[in-house]
């Protein structure tokens, strides 16, 4: 035990070791990883706004890192990190109408990128809505001289299981050759994809999901009970069964990509972002993954979105420290001033 006056001579050194801590904590960013909040706020978008609030707060420079998991502005968030060059074609939209949709090319055109979500969607009607221009899409980069074509299958329009998309790939000569990998933005399976279609009565899902028994009864290799084939409203699942597409976590995926995990370990916090923070988030979407990521690093996460309906327990599971709804570039930049607050 250090006698009175040694403890007093030994303070000064102790308070400057803590003080010298605690800036090089404040000078480590803040990690902004949201994915879009729907439609009308992309994650380019989002993370500026929120950039901005917590460093009008004080928190210091951010890190900004828009997302995607293999869904809505999966070619936005990986065309630019990948570099390359965008390329288009005529297509169906889900209910047959032409329409021009852009597509990535990358490593010299040997890569290609489609988002299934660029086509459009049709929430008034999914029974429907076709995939076939979802297959047109990935025709036309195979015609541009892709060896692999990376397919982002989340938020499809529909819940054909992918039926259209097979038929339209048949018919413009199959693959030929290239790869198909099917970016699924969670881990559902192909007897969950009627219930996961956005817009429908129970009705409509007791008829989506009869529609898909019988179609998997029919392809060469059975997707039910498979992880991730019912991304997409069953397109991953129906491409893999029919004609071999690889089926890859859309989130783990495009993080690999942004080199998230370097950012990540040099990050004071994490900031994610979701349209909807539910029981879902946890079932392979890239903000409960990021989420995981986080806590198995020992990094604090803390969430946006612009719905909240997680339970307490699942919010133990991902570890966040703090959750902020937003659904406005204003009250996301007032979310950042908050969680600037926590930090």
């Amino acid at each position: 035990m250090y006698p009175r006056g040694a403890i007093a001579d030994r303070m000064p050194a102790a308070v400057g070791v803590v003080y010298c801590f605690s800036q090089m904590a404040n000078s480590r960013p803040v990690l902004v990883a949201p994915a879009a909040l729907g439609a009308a706020l992309r994650a380019p978008v989002v993370a500026a706004a929120i950039g901005r609030g917590l460093e009008r707060a004080g928190a210091g420079v951010a890190d900004l890192c828009p997302v995607a998991g293999g869904g809505r502005g999966t070619l936005e968030i990986l065309l630019p990190a990948l570099g390359g060059a965008t390329a288009s074609a005529r297509v169906s939209d889900p209910l047959g109408r032409e329409v021009v949709v852009g597509f990535g090319l990358v490593e010299d055109g040997a890569t290609a990128i489609v988002e299934a979500a660029q086509i459009g969607a049709d929430a008034t009607n999914p029974l429907a809505a076709s995939s076939y221009g979802t297959g047109q899409l990935v025709t036309a980069a195979i015609d541009a001289g892709a060896q692999v074509v990376v397919l982002a299958c989340g938020d499809a329009a529909g819940c054909d299981g992918g039926a259209g998309a097979v038929e339209a790939i048949a018919s413009g000569g199959g693959l030929r050759g290239t790869t198909l990998v099917a970016l699924c933005d969670e881990r559902v399976s192909w007897e969950g994809a009627a219930a996961r279609c956005a817009g429908t009565d129970d009705d409509t899902v007791r008829r989506l999901a009869r529609r898909l028994r019988e179609r998997a009864a029919l392809l060469a290799r059975d997707p039910r009970g498979v992880p991730m084939t019912g991304a997409g409203g069953g397109l991953a699942g129906g491409l893999w069964a029919q004609i071999g597409a690889r089926l890859v976590s859309g989130a783990a995926f495009v993080l690999e990509e942004l080199g998230f995990a370097a950012r990540m370990r040099a990050a004071r916090a994490v900031v994610v972002g979701e349209a909807r923070l539910d029981a879902t988030t946890l079932g392979g979407r890239v903000a409960g993954e990021i989420a995981i990521r986080a806590r198995q690093s020992g990094v604090p996460c803390h969430a946006i979105a612009g719905a909240i309906a997680i339970e307490p327990f699942d919010v133990r599971i991902l570890d966040l420290q703090a959750i902020v709804q937003a659904t406005t570039v204003a009250e996301l930049e007032s979310a950042g001033e908050r969680l600037a607050q926590a930090l």
